[in-house]
C-alpha cells in the first residue's frame, strides 16, 4: 500500500481520481501539512510519496520497473523559497520544509529515498543541508542536474535531482549489502543517459531582455490555450510536478548501480 501525503487540496483529488482510474498505485492521500504527519502515521507503508503533487514520483518509479513491495520514500519540497520566480527568501521563508521531511526521515529511515527541488536551490545551501544531514544518519547521498529535455520533453526545466541510500541500516526493508557508495559511478550513468536531448534539435531565438533562449522546433503536443476545459487547474498541477521520466532515469540509474550490489 501507498501513502501519498498532499495538502493542497486541489491535488489531493487529481491523486484519488489516478488512483480511482489505476493511473497509479492503490494507496492512502493524507492531505495534511507534513508538519502535522507522525512516524506512527507511516506504519504499514511500503511506499511513501510526501509533496506527492499529482503523483509524479509513483508513476516514475513505476516506468523505472521499481519492485512495488521494496521500501522507498520520495519527496519534492517545495521550490517558491528558491526558484527563480519565488521570492528568493531561502531558508527563512516558512515553505523551506527539507528539515520537516528530515525529521520524519530520521525517525524513519526508509531504506531509499528519491527526491527532487529547483537547481538554482543549490546557491541557498540547500543541497548542502540536505547532504549533511543524510549523512549525519549514515545515508550515503548523491545529487544531479537534469534538465526535462534531456528526456525529449519539450522544456528545459532543469532540476536537481537526489537520491539516498541507507546502507543496509533502513528500518524499512530491503538491501542489506552495506557497500560503500560510488556517487561518481551513478552521476556517469545518469550523464549517460541524458546525452540526446531534445533541447540538441532546438532554435535560438532573441527576446526582448536581450537574452538569447533556445525553443523547441516541434510545437508542444498539449498546449494550455484559453478556452482549454479546467486550463486553470491544469496549469496549477501540472506546474509544480515532475516529469516521471526523467524522474524515472534516475531511478534507473541508481537501480543499476546499488541494487545490483546487494
Amino acid at each position: 500500500m501507498n501513502y501519498y501525503n498532499e495538502w493542497e487540496p486541489f491535488a489531493g483529488e487529481w491523486l484519488k481520481e489516478l488512483i480511482k482510474d489505476g493511473l497509479i498505485p492503490d494507496g492512502t492521500v493524507d492531505n495534511r501539512s507534513i508538519a502535522d504527519v507522525e512516524p506512527s502515521d507511516l506504519k504499514g507503508f511500503t511506499q511513501c510519496h510526501f509533496f506527492a503533487g499529482i503523483g509524479g514520483w509513483s508513476r516514475a518509479l513505476e516506468l523505472a520497473g521499481w519492485e512495488p513491495g521494496r521500501a522507498v520514500w520520495t519527496g519534492s519540497p517545495p521550490c517558491q523559497p528558491f526558484s527563480a520566480a519565488g521570492n528568493h527568501s531561502g531558508k527563512d521563508d516558512d515553505r523551506h520544509l527539507w528539515p520537516v521531511f528530515f525529521n520524519l526521515i530520521s525517525k524513519c529511515h526508509p531504506p531509499t529515498i528519491f527526491g527532487e527541488q529547483v537547481a538554482s536551490a543549490i546557491r541557498f545551501g540547500w543541497l548542502d543541508d540536505l547532504q549533511r544531514d543524510l549523512e549525519a544518519e549514515n545515508y550515503a547521498a548523491a545529487a544531479v542536474v537534469l534538465p526535462s529535455g534531456a528526456v525529449h520533453a519539450p522544456h528545459k526545466r532543469e532540476r536537481l535531482f537526489f537520491v539516498a541510500d541507507s546502507l543496509g541500516q533502513g528500518l524499512q526493508g530491503h538491501g542489506q549489502s552495506g557497500q560503500e557508495p560510488v556517487p561518481q559511478e551513478w552521476q556517469r550513468e545518469a550523464r549517460h543517459r541524458t546525452q540526446s536531448s531534445f533541447w540538441d534539435s532546438s532554435t535560438t531565438i532573441h527576446c526582448r531582455d536581450g537574452k538569447h533562449r533556445p525553443v523547441p522546433t516541434e510545437p508542444s503536443l498539449f498546449p494550455l490555450v484559453n478556452g482549454l476545459p479546467n486550463r486553470v487547474g491544469i496549469l496549477r498541477g501540472t506546474g509544480n510536478a515532475i516529469v516521471p521520466q526523467a524522474a524515472a532515469e534516475i531511478i534507473k540509474a541508481y537501480m543499476e548501480t546499488y541494487i545490483k550490489l546487494e
